[in-house]
């Protein structure tokens, strides 16, 4: 008995035995097979951030987000406005071809004044091109003649843009949820307070979207106004501020001379007033005056005789 009893224990320990090699041989194969796993998933993770990268371009940030603003200047929206001050021999002919230089850019006339007094002549012209063809055709426009005067400012509006088409957006959502709240509406006093809010909402967003355009068709439609001048206009230079003993007789003198024009200009306006009155007023008052000269003097009574005086008694 006590042998089969030591029989049968040692076949449990040897079965127990076992039990556990094959346990760790388990154990270890799917430690294994996860550690095969994570090393196949690793490299693809590593290619996929290389071609990532590469993608992205040499000269990107390693770590930019999403939302990393573009800082190309084509991306941006710019808006270019210049005035130009050009002496020609032949006013006309200069202004036609600025509005052909405009045509030829894709661009139009905005405005267009002129006065016409031969070597005299001046045109004001107004330009609208695109912003791409800004500076070629401001540098055509300098070659029409003689360039006097050059001034060309830049604004920067991405910004503002970007912050229009954001409340836009908002603005849409705001508009549609109106929308919806007024299709559910049960009673008149909720209907009329839903139209009202609805229609404010919608104003606001026509004065965002017109907001937008403008800028839209100031950034893409640059402005250039140019003053094509003839031959014999002075330029318009700023003077210094001079003083002095003769610059005070020259300024006095200027005021002399601009007091006598504006005096003989109010005479030359009352003169014909003068003459159509004057002339006939003192015609009458001579007539009256020789009339009461013509005219006897009365005659004059002698004063009466003086009384003797009486003698005392």
């Amino acid at each position: 008995m006590d042998g089969r009893r030591a029989r049968r224990r040692g076949t449990a320990l040897v079965a127990a035995g076992l039990v556990a090699l094959m346990a760790l041989a388990g154990c270890g194969s799917g430690d294994s097979g996860d550690a095969r796993d994570s090393a196949a998933v690793a490299p693809g993770g590593q290619e996929g951030a290389a071609a990532d990268q590469n993608q992205a371009g040499p000269g990107a940030p390693e770590q930019a987000g999403a939302g990393a603003p573009d800082l190309r200047v084509d991306q941006r929206a710019i808006i270019y406005t210049g005035t130009m001050r050009v002496q020609v021999d032949d006013v006309d002919a200069a202004a036609r071809e600025a509005v052909a230089a405009a045509t030829r850019a894709g661009g139009f006339v905005g405005g267009d004044q002129r006065q016409r007094s031969a070597a005299d002549a001046v045109a004001d012209l107004e330009l609208r091109v695109p912003a791409a063809k800004f500076n070629e055709v401001v540098d055509e426009l300098a070659k029409l003649g003689r360039q006097q005067r050059r001034e060309i400012r830049t604004e920067d509006v991405t910004d503002e843009t970007i912050d229009l088409d954001a409340r836009i957006i908002s603005q849409r959502a705001r508009v549609e949820s109106a929308r919806r709240l007024l299709a559910r509406a049960t009673s008149i006093t909720e209907l009329v307070s839903l139209e009202n809010e609805l229609g404010r909402r919608e104003a606001d967003l026509a004065s965002l979207e017109a907001k937008k355009r403008r800028l839209a068709d100031l950034s893409a439609l640059s402005t250039i106004t140019v003053s094509l001048v003839g031959p014999d206009v002075s330029p318009a230079e700023e003077k210094e501020t001079e003083l002095g003993f003769l610059v005070g007789l020259e300024s006095g003198w200027k005021v002399f001379l601009a007091s006598m024009t504006l005096l003989l200009t109010v005479l030359g306006a009352l003169l014909p007033w003068l003459i159509a009155f004057g002339v006939p007023l003192t015609v009458l008052l001579v007539v009256l005056r020789r009339r009461r000269g013509r005219q006897p003097a009365p005659p004059v009574s002698a004063p009466p005789p003086v009384p003797a005086a009486r003698s005392a008694p």
